[in-house]
């Protein structure tokens, strides 16, 4: 099979098109020929050496695919309801960049009705990203307002139209006025520039001095002590990544006074068993919603898997609303 691998840490022309042996499911898994696979920030951090393989896992990089099922576990494939020829998109550990992707049942998804491989790949990565953080460890409630740092990345897209689908106020952070109207187009209820505002006073104008009760952060660094700040009594604070740095400075006198919850999780080291819960969950509760057209997928490019470097440069700029997707002819 071709595959896409990093041929060294560095800058996004290390990735190189390659022969690879197509991969053989084991008992649990099933073989997928991917027709798309989604292309995320972990997969950067990767490339340049800043996001270890979990063991076990594939050495190529990729989190999200879909496509046809071609070989598997006859009975795990059974008790998920699908069969071989099925169309899925799958949430992997690694090994996504590639025509035949490996994926454990329990973590796959069916392709929703009328959806392209290239609509479903956007899908597991985000929907699975924004369900355990927003929705599982923070516990968004209908009436409640969520902020959403980077409102026009591939989660906040999606962190958009799930928050709103569930009955919740959103408020985004973008980075230009073109993407907070992007933002307010897929149902955001205020977006605010990050570059021309102070998000945390916004936000609490924005909600009468009362403040947000959860915020989805993938900044982290000079950003909490701010978000602490603009945080409702009883908020939520779930961080996702560390864009802007690892470290920050918060109030801890506030967190006391408002009885503020502050969480984080990683999605690609945990086990099969949770990301099956997940995805159970998912099925039940989100599915329905994409099916019905409350929840959109967002593409903004796509590149052909021999040029997964081009995608990796636009991830890296910045300049993109929504999903970049690799496709395999």
């Amino acid at each position: 099979m071709k595959a896409v691998e990093i041929s060294t840490y560095g800058a996004p022309d290390v990735l190189r098109l390659v022969d690879r042996d197509r991969p053989s499911p084991a008992a649990g898994e099933l073989l997928i020929r991917v027709g798309a696979s989604g292309v995320n920030r972990p997969d950067v951090l990767q490339r340049t050496g800043n996001y270890p393989v979990p063991p076990g896992a594939s050495d190529l990089p990729g989190l999200e695919v879909a496509g046809e099922i071609v070989e598997g576990d006859a009975a795990a494939m059974a008790a998920a309801g699908f069969k071989l020829g099925d169309r899925v998109c799958a949430l992997v550990a690694g090994g996504g960049y590639a025509q035949f992707c490996v994926a454990p049942v329990g973590q796959c998804l069916p392709v929703p009705k009328g959806f392209s491989d290239v609509q479903a790949a956007s899908l597991p990565e985000t929907v699975f990203t924004v369900w355990v953080n927003v929705f599982d460890r923070a516990r968004l409630q209908p009436g409640e307002t969520l902020l959403i740092q980077g409102g026009s990345s591939g989660i906040g897209v999606t962190a958009i139209q799930m928050a709103k689908a569930m009955g919740a106020k959103v408020i985004v952070t973008a980075g230009s006025d073109e993407k907070c109207q992007a933002c307010i187009a897929l149902g955001a209820d205020h977006a605010i520039n990050y570059k021309t505002q102070d998000f945390a006073a916004e936000a609490k104008k924005l909600t009468g001095g009362a403040g947000v009760n959860v915020i989805l952060d993938m900044v982290a660094g000079s950003y909490l002590g701010r978000e602490i700040e603009c945080l409702a009594e009883e908020g939520r604070l779930t961080i996702i990544a560390v864009q802007g740095g690892a470290k920050g400075e918060i109030n801890a006198g506030l967190v006391l006074r408002k009885r503020l919850t502050i969480t984080g999780s990683t999605l690609r080291p945990r086990p099969v068993a949770f990301k099956t819960a997940v995805a159970l969950a998912l099925r039940e509760h989100v599915w329905p919603l994409i099916e019905s057209g409350a929840i959109k997928p967002v593409i903004h490019s796509t590149f052909p898997a021999a040029q997964a470097s081009r995608a990796h440069e636009l991830m890296e700029s910045n300049q993109h609303i929504g999903k970049i997707v690799l496709t395999w002819e």
